[in-house]
């Protein structure tokens, strides 16, 4: 095999696995029923005029497994957190006591479950699309690679080695949604 399309073959598994990791980072955002700092990554707080994460702003953590508490570094920072958390419409209402910010995650009722599960599994669609944009787009440069003197053999060899990949990588998002639907409705 041409080290052209080994390379292009690692460079496709590589693009999967970021497929995967970024599924990952989106599943864990979803709110399975218990408290998890991960459910406020992405909401940017202003912190003198600079959108920046509240992570980098305040101290996140878990109390029991329906409490988040949220101790800004900064005072002054507990409205514009407070804001930034209602602004990004996550369902959860936080609490201003004047030192920190509690947040206090309700049970979820059957109908919230289901629809935190077709969420998931619009996150697991957006990975499958993902892993095979990433089939498709290297099939195109063996196809590429054939046309400037592959031999035919070799292309038709590492289009079924690119299949094989893409198989597992979607196995994978299968297996993820699984788990996380089984997160998700477990009472």
């Amino acid at each position: 095999m041409s080290a052209e399309l080994e390379s292009l073959l690692q460079e496709t598994e590589e693009l999967m696995r970021k497929s995967i990791s970024h599924l990952e980072a989106e599943l864990a955002k979803v709110r399975a029923g218990k408290a998890n700092p991960q459910m406020l990554d992405g909401i940017h707080v202003d912190y003198y005029g600079n959108a920046t994460l509240i992570g980098q702003v305040a101290n996140v953590s878990v109390v029991d497994a329906r409490t988040l508490t949220i101790q800004p570094w900064e005072k002054n920072m507990l409205q514009p957190i407070e804001r930034a958390i209602l602004q990004a419409n996550i369902g959860i209402t936080p609490q201003n006591d004047g030192n920190i910010i509690r947040i206090f995650l309700p049970p979820m009722t059957e109908e919230r479950r289901r629809e935190l599960v077709k969420k998931s599994n619009q996150e697991g669609e957006h990975g499958k699309v993902s892993v095979r944009n990433v089939r498709r787009d290297a099939i195109e440069r063996v196809k590429k690679l054939q046309k400037d003197g592959l031999s035919e053999d070799a292309a038709k060899d590492a289009e079924a080695d690119i299949q094989e990949m893409t198989d597992r990588f979607i196995a994978l998002v299968e297996k993820h949604l699984v788990a996380k639907e089984k997160e998700i409705m477990h009472v």
